[in-house]
This record gives structure tokens, C-alpha cells and sequence, in this order.
């Protein structure tokens, strides 16, 4: 995987948001020149980060293979943290909780160090040793392979081993949303586990920054029904305020200075 630098991580930060970009429009948000856009363009595009087209970039349209954990760490890192204080905000101590895979899933695990009374469960080692370091937190690893690259936990044995749990509230990220309303992922045992958490549920809360929204993924996770609350980090675009209304989901949005809670779900 390439070591990008901050600034081209902003470039694809950039041009994840927009879907696609010029090399001029690139140079004018970024405050740099052309010659060094190409330059980062070429880099990004090499490592198979970004797609060219003549005069400009888009985002590759695989919907087969998710981006590292390193980079996905990196990229958007401001709208986690914010969707992390979010969700730590509603979440009550003396509590139960599964916390899946996942970059912002790991950002709500250390938004979570103050808690009190906590008994997490998790397939995801990054998300337990944070944990950890909360001495009123019981941390509850699910068994299973461990993948390298990202310390996720995953198989049958995780699945069979999360069965066990009922729990308050599971919090799960993703890596896409579609416009026909379905929650998607790359990886099919990964999603196997997700599935097993959301059925071992009282509530799913979804935690999914801005650019989830209509980016594809090969598999479906759940569909918005299935969904109590979604945090994000900007309003939706459409047709999502649609479908999320449709699907009486919670959506709060915890943009820069500013959390928005819209009430969906019709009342009880």
C-alpha cells in the first residue's frame, strides 16, 4: 500500500467526497500546482487508489476490495471522531454493547474511555485494547482467525461465539450505502459476522461517515430497516433522507460545531 502523505491523503479525501475531480479543480482546493496534483494523481492512481481520466480523476468503481486499514484510518478521520462523540453521547452506562470491524468503530471505542459499567463484546482486537484501558469496561473478545491486516476477527467460530450474547445496543460501521437502501461491505465472512451481531441485538445503531453514502460494495449487510439509528457527519444526499424516513431511522448528524438530530422513527 502506498505511504501516502498528509496532503495527498486530502487529495483523495477530496475526491472520494466528490466522486470525481480535474487536475485543475484539485490544484485550486488544495492551494498547490498543477505540476504537483500530477504528481500525487499518478502516485494515488498507481497504487490502484484512484482512477484517470483525461484532465482529471475519479474514484476507482471496484466494488470488490476495501481500502487498507492504515488509509482508511487516515481518511475522514475528523468526520469519525465527531460521529464517535456522537454516539458515545447516547450511549448510557451500565450497558451492553457488540462493536464490530472498523476504522470508526474504533474511534467510538475511544470515545468510550469515560464510560462506566460497560461489557463490550467485540471481533475486533484494535477495538478491545482500547478498551482495555478502561478499568470500569469488561471487554469480551470473540474467538475465531484473526486477520492480519486489520485484527479483525472473523469465521464461524465468531459467529457461533456472538450467538451466545443478547446485547443493548450493537454499533457497526460499513462500507457503503446504496441508494436502494442496502448496507454493504467487501468481505463476506466479515459480513457473516455483522449479520450474527445485528440478529444478537436490541438496537443497531450504524455509524457511517458521509462517504459511505452511495459508494458500492459486493455484499449486503443489512437492509435501513433493520436499522434504529445512523450517526453521520453531514446530511445525507439524496435519496437518503427518503429512504432513512421510509425506514423510520433515527439519523443524527454530527456535523463540524453542530449535531442535528432527526427523529424518523414514529413514535411508540
Amino acid at each position: 500500500m502506498v505511504n501516502a502523505n498528509p496532503r495527498q491523503l486530502h487529495l483523495l479525501e477530496t475526491v472520494r467526497t466528490r466522486g470525481s475531480a480535474t487536475v485543475e479543480q484539485l490544484a485550486e482546493m488544495l492551494g498547490v500546482t498543477l505540476q504537483t496534483v500530477r504528481r500525487d494523481v499518478q502516485r494515488l492512481a498507481d497504487a490502484g487508489l484512484l482512477s484517470r481520466f483525461h484532465g482529471g480523476v475519479r474514484v476507482p468503481s471496484s466494488t470488490t476490495e476495501n481500502l487498507g486499514h492504515g488509509l482508511r484510518e487516515s481518511l475522514h478521520a475528523a468526520g469519525k471522531a465527531r460521529i464517535a462523540r456522537a454516539v458515545a453521547a447516547q450511549v448510557p452506562d451500565n450497558c451492553s454493547l457488540i462493536l464490530n470491524i472498523g476504522t470508526t468503530t474504533e474511534a467510538i471505542a475511544k470515545a468510550l474511555l469515560q464510560h462506566r459499567g460497560l461489557r463490550v463484546i467485540t471481533n475486533n482486537l484494535n477495538v478491545a485494547n482500547i478498551l482495555a484501558d478502561n478499568a470500569d469496561c469488561e471487554v469480551i473478545v470473540a474467538g475465531g482467525s484473526v486477520r492480519s491486516r486489520d485484527r479483525a476477527i472473523v469465521g464461524e467460530a465468531t459467529m457461533d461465539f456472538i450467538r451466545q450474547f443478547k446485547v443493548d445496543i450493537a454499533l457497526i460501521g460499513c462500507s457503503g450505502i446504496e441508494a436502494d437502501g442496502t448496507v454493504r461491505d467487501f468481505d463476506l465472512r466479515e459480513v457473516k459476522v455483522a449479520q450474527t451481531i445485528v440478529s444478537q441485538a436490541r438496537e443497531v445503531w450504524l455509524a457511517a461517515d458521509a462517504s459511505k453514502f452511495n459508494r458500492p460494495a459486493m455484499v449486503q449487510l443489512a437492509e435501513l430497516a433493520q436499522i434504529d439509528r445512523l450517526f453521520t457527519d453531514a446530511t445525507p444526499p439524496a435519496p437518503f433522507p427518503e429512504l432513512l424516513d421510509a425506514a423510520q431511522v433515527r439519523c443524527t448528524i454530527a456535523a463540524a460545531g453542530d449535531i442535528q438530530d432527526i427523529e424518523t422513527r414514529t413514535p411508540t
